[in-house]
């Protein structure tokens, strides 16, 4: 594999390699340590611009139902209570505006849709590099994190579950990314 350092290089059309990507969540608790977990099931594409990152853009859809914390007895309550899976099978971002801050870093705009509420907000995105690989597709590295406070999208808990469960919830991703030939 051989490294690509030119942001120009990396300009075109992607898809997300679902194999080498993780979207993920912490959640605080109350009592004991964080609740890690993550989502099995997403798509998402990208349109990179190299000479002009602001022109760049990202969308990506992840199945509400596919959330994953290895706990059965918490993983179905947030799917059927928090997340309403049955009405809102789908969490959606789309980007409205990618702003770079320097060589790596770049702050990502986008309407976030969960529980069919949409409110915006910026990620803060780094690349971790790009490479053409053995089989000659270029792939690019992403990752980063947002805090979100879960009462902005409706996902709201009965007053117990507040005591337990903190409202803030922190999203993380590491994307890889396949360039379309």
């Amino acid at each position: 594999m051989s490294a690509i350092t030119e942001l120009s290089e990396l300009s075109g059309e992607y898809v997300l390699d679902t194999a080498r990507t993780r979207i993920g969540f912490v959640a605080r608790h109350s009592v004991g340590p964080r609740v890690h977990g993550h989502f099995e099931e997403f798509e998402g594409s990208a349109r990179l611009d190299g000479d002009d990152p602001a022109k760049s853009t990202v969308r990506l859809t992840i199945k509400s139902a596919s959330l994953q914390s290895h706990n059965k007895f918490r993983d179905d309550p947030v799917r059927a209570k928090f997340l309403d899976i049955e009405n809102h099978p789908d969490i959606t971002f789309t980007s409205t505006e990618v702003k770079q801050v320097d060589g790596t870093h770049f702050e990502v705009t986008g309407d976030l849709t969960l529980r069919g509420t949409t409110k915006s907000l910026t990620l803060a995105v780094e690349s971790t590099g790009g490479e053409n690989d053995p089989e000659g597709d270029v792939r690019i590295g992403f990752k980063g994190s947002v805090p979100i406070d879960r009462k902005d999208w409706g996902v709201r808990a009965n007053p117990v579950d507040t005591l337990i469960v903190g409202s803030q919830v922190t999203i993380e991703f590491e994307v890889t990314a396949v360039r379309h030939p």
